[in-house]
């Protein structure tokens, strides 16, 4: 019941049709809690979806990456960002290291546009192209030419970034103008430059159509043609190469008809995922417990792409071991160890192949101490 009365079921079909419903994301969390990353305003672990308080949350963009540390954030509708959990480094951007395990809001700004958490860090990027990042900044990961850690933000050189990613000791982002940057720590080759020289400021790599990008010791990209680029560690054969040789520079994956934007391919933990097209959704490198999502055998890994049953992936997210995926009807799909209730099936047990996850979700990030989604409710605006 509303103040104004009862609707009956035409009036409420009414108010939909008028643009009087608006759509509000809901921000939900599973997994371990060690450090207040569920947003839950306590410890308790989770092995089952917990509703994050707040609301106008928007999609989360599926890249924070396996060695983030607990630390999480999120970019309202109103172009605010809010974060919480582990703080060691500074990493939630409150100019302090506490803890916080439920949201708080980073400065007053509210022209975020995507926000990414990595090694104890953070990357972001605003609605007028700067980019922005706090934290650790090992090996010069922070991209300030220094290895100085900072607890809130400080800005990158330069504008027009469309896309900015932390990896556990490098940083990566992309240009309106197509351009790929790299830089920090490059052991296995990771920053794309034919070398293993560090880097402590952005620097190119070759190329300008690249689209979108992920990445550990190792990166993966798309470029506007529809082709998947990958290089850096290679060791259970994670860049979906064929073999197991570490590349300094990028090399394609064959085909042409990979998705190119939108949390549609990951790489990290020596596994590798991408998204086509046509909806077939194809993971290769390590499978210790069943993370190909093929139904087992565990330990066949996979030096090239082999593909998940379906044909209607749209997102998909993966760490630690664990693997999230969404397909077009909104339904949410894990397999993997779920060592601490990742999966969301409200227990500890291993899935080799992909199991529903209960909602209806619109995007999922997974991260070292389970996952983070956004799901979809119609509120009324207008009561």
């Amino acid at each position: 019941m509303t103040r104004k009365g009862v609707w009956n079921l035409q009036q409420v079909r009414d108010k939909y049709l008028q643009s009087l419903w608006v759509n509000d994301l809901q921000l939900w969390a599973t997994g371990s809690n060690a450090y207040g990353n569920l947003g839950q305003n306590d410890r308790t672990p989770h092995s089952s979806p917990v509703q994050i308080p707040g609301t106008s949350w928007s999609d989360t963009n599926g890249k924070t990456t396996f060695y983030n540390e607990g630390g999480f954030g999120n970019i309202k509708t109103d172009g605010t960002l809010w974060m919480f959990g582990q703080n060691t480094k500074g990493q939630i951007g409150q100019n302090d290291t506490n803890k916080r395990s439920s949201p708080v809001q980073v400065g007053s700004d509210t022209t975020w546009a995507e926000v990414n958490c990595g090694n104890a860090c953070t990357f972001a990027t605003k609605t007028d192209g700067t980019a922005w990042v706090w934290g650790n900044n090992y090996y010069g990961k922070l991209g300030q030419n220094n290895m100085t850690y900072y607890s809130s933000p400080v800005q990158i050189p330069g504008t027009n970034w469309s896309h900015i990613y932390p990896t556990r000791y490098s940083g990566r982002g992309i240009k309106t103008d197509g351009t790929l940057w790299a830089w920090g720590h490059n052991n296995d080759g990771q920053l794309g430059q034919n070398n293993r020289t560090k880097y402590s400021s952005p620097t190119q790599i070759p190329g300008t159509t690249w689209v979108d990008l992920s990445g550990d010791e190792n990166t993966i990209a798309t470029k506007t043609d529809g082709t998947l680029w990958t290089w850096g560690k290679n060791d259970h054969g994670e860049l979906g190469l064929n073999d197991q040789a570490d590349r300094s520079s990028p090399v394609q994956i064959p085909g042409t008809s990979w998705t190119s934007e939108g949390a549609v391919m990951t790489i990290n933990n020596s596994r590798g995922a991408a998204i086509k097209t046509d909806g077939t959704l194809w993971m290769w490198g390590r499978n210790d417990d069943g993370d190909l999502g093929q139904n087992g055998p565990v330990y066949a890994h996979a030096s090239s792409p082999i593909q998940i049953p379906g044909t209607t992936w749209s997102k998909i997210s993966m760490c630690n071991g664990n693997y999230f995926a969404i397909k077009t009807d909104a339904t949410m799909w894990a397999w993997g160890v779920n060592s601490q209730g990742d999966l969301g099936q409200n227990n500890r047990s291993k899935y080799s192949s992909p199991t529903q996850v209960l909602g209806s979700w619109s995007s999922v990030t997974a991260n070292i101490y389970g996952i983070h989604g956004t799901k979809t409710s119609l509120t009324p605006s207008q009561l």
